[in-house]
């Protein structure tokens, strides 16, 4: 079988998932200066390189993958799993690790030590997840994969987007159409025009004519422009390790966190049709971790949301390779300020909210119908810790805090603080506890909902889930309640009710069927 390096899907793909990745970048880019403020020489010198590295060996890692999968399987449509910075561990080392040090000791480095410190731990844990994980996904049902995939998708990936793009709605609407127009019918631009090139040049374009950009600004970004080759930063990394202990609370469970949103997107991605082996992943997000943590990237890299995505924009093989070396390039050269000052960020980020909506919709479309509300189980954690994250952000803008103002006052006006922080705890791993009980009580299989009840009781016990940080009798009352449901179920299975008799499409559903390798060269070609 002939298979090509690059196909027209693959251009799509390479223009919707590098500007997926350069939003990614330029805003970390932002926050290390702008909230931790570090010297720009580190940022552009040191964090981006490092970064650049992981990047450009990971994506190259995962076209291998998908070209290994798609000889053993005699198949030209297998597509590349998408790889960068992770978008919720950028947000979470910045306002939870770095931030809080950096106010308490105003010194940036001492921050950034303890975001190299925390990264590299977060890598050894899914190292470790490597040899956990399939196992979970072995027994988890589809929607609470899925369900879970989604909350991150709609809360972390899309949310800020979209707040962002209603901003400024006349430059983010009509890129955003464009992107729906190219990306979800077949209709092709005049001259086959890649849909995620012509809509970065449109939203510019309307940015730059109604004044939204400034020349004073490009001249003064171009001027940090320079050469950086990314080097060992041991010394800062070990400085960090020495006072680790604090930083256990949030990467044991963000690492856990890592490799179980691994675990869903390699799900969605055998959803779509491509089925990778789950440990050859998290090895490869573990590694990607531990050697930018070395170079002094804090960001852990990871396999991205949205591999359905790309895959339906015609992406295959290529458009990996390519976005890893390009980012790569980009990060060496020290282009990111540069390209933050040319780019209107409204004209960026509707990319984001596409794979929310296309992440979203696959958690129920490729999910028993009967299994809706498990999807909306696994859901609900994610939104609550993005909702409490919010009023955090907004309290702390006051010069506030949720504690200063009382839960009681919260409260009187309907917000309900304490109950979502606790819900959205450990979000990814709630969800998939939470997604999996309601799915397995809606097949009567009441045994395996105990279980996974009473998984939950130990995780909330120890401080994993619904806990502030790990230690024992982390949240005793959100254990003692997965008990007793856990008993319930248990009281059930021993009434031995029949379990629900699946539907008769639900089979095509839970196992897609394998799909023939189309004809490349009879094949319609994916929509530009």
């Amino acid at each position: 079988m002939k298979l090509p390096y690059w196909v027209r899907g693959d251009t799509n793909a390479f223009f919707g998932f590098g500007v997926n990745v350069l939003v990614n970048v330029l805003t970390l880019t932002g926050l290390c200066i702008g909230v931790v403020h570090m010297a720009s020489g580190d940022v552009f010198g040191t964090v981006l390189p490092a970064l650049g590295v992981a990047l450009v060996f990971g994506n190259i890692y995962y076209t291998y993958l998908a070209r290994r999968l798609a000889r053993k399987e005699n198949r030209t449509d297998v597509t590349a799993m998408p790889y960068g910075p992770s978008v919720p561990h950028m947000f979470i080392v910045i306002f939870v690790i770095m931030l809080p040090i950096y106010l308490r000791t105003d010194d940036p480095v001492r921050a950034w030590q303890a975001g190299l410190a925390w990264a590299f731990i977060i890598g050894v844990i899914v190292l470790i997840g490597a040899f956990v994980g399939p196992y979970i996904r072995r027994y988890a049902p589809r929607a609470a994969l899925l369900g879970t995939l989604a909350g991150i998708s709609i809360t972390f990936i899309s949310m800020n987007p979209a707040a962002q793009m209603w901003d400024m709605a006349w430059i983010a609407l009509p890129v955003f159409a464009l992107l729906l127009v190219g990306l979800l019918t077949n209709v092709k631009l005049p001259g086959n025009i890649p849909i995620g090139l012509a809509a970065l040049l449109l939203g510019t374009a309307i940015g730059w004519i109604g004044g939204a950009m400034s020349v004073p600004d490009v001249e003064a970004a171009a001027g940090d422009i320079a050469v950086a080759v990314p080097d060992l930063k041991l010394g800062l990394l070990f400085d960090g390790l020495g006072d680790m202990a604090p930083l256990l609370a949030t990467a044991i469970p963000l690492g856990v966190y890592n490799f179980t949103e691994a675990m869903t997107n390699v799900e969605s991605a055998a959803t779509a049709g491509d089925n990778y082996n789950l440990r050859s992943v998290l090895l490869a997000d573990g590694a990607g971790a531990v050697i930018g943590s070395a170079l002094g990237s804090p960001f852990p890299p990871a396999v991205y949301v949205g591999h359905p995505g790309w895959k339906a924009a015609g992406g295959r093989t290529g458009y990996s390779m390519a976005t890893g070396v390009v980012i790569a390039l980009l990060c060496f050269l020290g282009m990111f300020g540069l390209l933050g000052a040319l780019l209107p960020t409204p004209a960026i980020v509707p990319i984001l909210l596409y794979i929310g909506l296309l992440i979203g919709a696959q958690a129920f479309q490729a999910t028993p119908k009967a299994h809706a509300a498990a999807v909306v189980a696994a859901l609900i954690p994610n939104i609550a810790s993005w909702a409490s994250g919010q009023m955090d952000n907004a309290l702390a803008a006051a010069g506030t805090s949720a504690a200063e103002v009382g839960d009681a006052a919260l409260e009187g006006a309907g917000v309900f603080y304490h109950g979502l922080l606790v819900l959205g705890q450990g979000a990814i791993l709630a969800g998939l506890v939470l997604g999996a009980m309601v799915a397995f009580i809606i097949d009567k299989r009441f045994w395996h909902a105990a279980i996974f009840a009473g998984s939950g009781a130990v995780l909330s016990f120890i401080g994993l889930i619904h806990g502030e940080k790990v230690e024992w009798n982390a949240n005793g009352q959100v254990a003692l309640g997965y008990v007793f449901v856990a008993v319930i179920c248990v009281a059930f299975a021993l009434a031995k009710v029949p379990p629900r008799e699946p539907e008769p499409d639900e089979v095509t559903v839970e196992v897609p069927a394998p799909r023939p390798a189309p004809d490349i060269e009879k094949a319609p070609a994916p929509a530009a």
